[in-house]
């Protein structure tokens, strides 16, 4: 038995693994499923519970890492357990790359499906599995199905958390680029409202688009953000002397094996806060930036949830939809007034979503912040905030869940008996468990 817990490091539970190379080995799991239930991993970046099984089984995908690039469609099919930073490694330097990234390139194809991840373009591309043409999916009887658009199992599986079967193979379309840089425009904003204005009046001239917020802002000044914004370089805008399609990113730094508890506290985080939004230029246009810094800054920190110590962390992600401002701010002054702690807080705009009954975005506005576990008053905090997002018809996002309730899941997800019924179809034994579909009743 092994100890597992998401990347946020919290309530760690115990289960068998088995690492599958082949689908026929995942058909032979499969069939000795024991009565704990089987959940799906990839490499572990869902923050929760998702891919953990106490007492039972977890079928570790990573081993399934072949893909193949049709070079003429940019085409990929890719097996379930491929990263996308293998995927970027071999696509950036032939002229391709992944269709929507998330804040990190280490999650598994698989995953991505799953948890129907969305990246800074979702107000232009919407989410991964919008790109994705077929998959297939092992189901509990260890049949290999394929799957396309068309088929309501499709729209369960993506965004459904593993809980439909394994995503053992996925064809999905790429984006051509002629770089591997991205010309990135940056903006400071002095509040959560000229924030939200900016962004409304420009996103729509970027492909890609975020704000950092200072949540330890307060006052007149509560929500100022730096805004990035970009697209994908031209071979053009290279500096000289640099190949325009490499990208052989690493991680530059090294968290310590451990970190004490209080490090990440409000002094200094407050002081990092004023740091990061002085360092800012207050408009700057056409800096050339690598595609790692851009997508992907805290994949240069190797390990980097070690620094919340060994509590770990809690990340919270909601969404509101269009017309729903009066809640963010509402949770944005709450935050911000409670003093919460967030290294990292970020806020996006959503375009529209997919079809998925337990897929997270919708038109709206995203945000995401990591707080310190063991908070005083934090359960209840976030109890006041899951109210305020399902009364604006709100959600959270389920890859990013530790603490959500059953209740609440279902108020967020008004077709979660939708997809309910068409997971009974695929599995009506109840072979696919994890902590987080019981601690949701899913």
């Amino acid at each position: 038995m092994t100890f597992l817990t998401g990347w946020g490091r919290t309530a760690p539970t115990r289960a068998t693994v088995a690492r599958p190379r082949t689908v026929a080995d995942l058909a032979a799991v499969l069939a000795r499923a024991p009565g704990r239930g089987v959940a799906v991993r990839g490499l572990g970046r869902s923050y929760g519970d998702a891919a953990q099984n106490a007492g039972g089984l977890v079928l570790d995908c990573t081993h399934l890492r072949s893909w193949t690039l049709d070079e003429a469609t940019g085409l990929v099919t890719a097996a379930g357990g491929v990263s996308l930073h293998d995927l970027m490694t071999g696509l950036l330097p032939r002229g391709w790359f992944v269709p929507v990234s998330p804040g990190t390139r280490h999650v598994t194809v698989g995953g991505a499906i799953a948890a129907d991840v969305h990246g800074k373009n979702h107000h232009a591309d919407s989410s991964f599995a919008a790109h994705v043409r077929s998959l297939t999916l092992v189901t509990a009887d260890g049949r290999a199905v394929t799957l396309t658009p068309r088929d309501p199992l499709f729209w369960a599986t993506a965004g459904g958390m593993g809980l439909t079967g394994v995503i053992a193979e996925a064809t999905f379309a790429c984006v051509p680029v002629e770089s591997s840089w991205m010309r990135v425009d940056v903006e400071r904003t002095g509040d959560l409202d000229e924030t939200l204005a900016v962004m409304t009046a420009t996103d729509d001239r970027y492909r890609y688009t975020v704000a950092w917020i200072d949540l330890l802002a307060t006052g007149r000044h509560t929500g100022r953000s730096v805004l990035t914004r970009g697209d994908h370089a031209r071979r053009a805008d290279v500096p000289a002397g640099r190949d325009p399609l490499a990208f052989a990113p690493a991680a530059r730094l090294k968290a310590p094996p451990w970190a004490p508890g209080g490090l990440l506290n409000p002094v200094t985080v407050r002081a990092f806060n004023e740091a990061w939004y002085r360092r800012a230029p207050q408009a700057r246009r056409g800096l050339i930036q690598g595609v790692a810094p851009f997508f992907h800054p805290l994949d240069g920190v190797q390990g980097w949830n070690r620094m919340y110590g060994s509590r770990g962390f809690v990340q919270y992600q909601f969404v509101v939809p269009s017309g729903g401002e009066a809640t963010l701010r509402r949770i944005v002054a709450r935050l911000s007034s409670e003093g919460v702690v967030s290294f990292l807080t970020v806020l996006k705009r959503f375009g529209p979503g997919t079809p998925g009954p337990l897929s997270f975005p919708m038109p709206g506005w995203t945000l995401a912040l990591d707080i310190p576990a063991g908070r005083p008053g934090l359960a209840a905090l976030l109890r006041l905030c899951d109210r305020w997002v399902a009364d604006a018809g709100g959600r959270v996002y389920l890859a990013k869940d530790s603490r959500l309730s059953a209740a609440a899941l279902a108020e967020m997800y008004p077709r979660l008996d939708e997809w309910r019924a068409l997971r009974e179809q695929a599995d009506p034994t109840g072979v696919f468990r994890s902590d987080l579909a019981r601690r949701l009743d899913l």
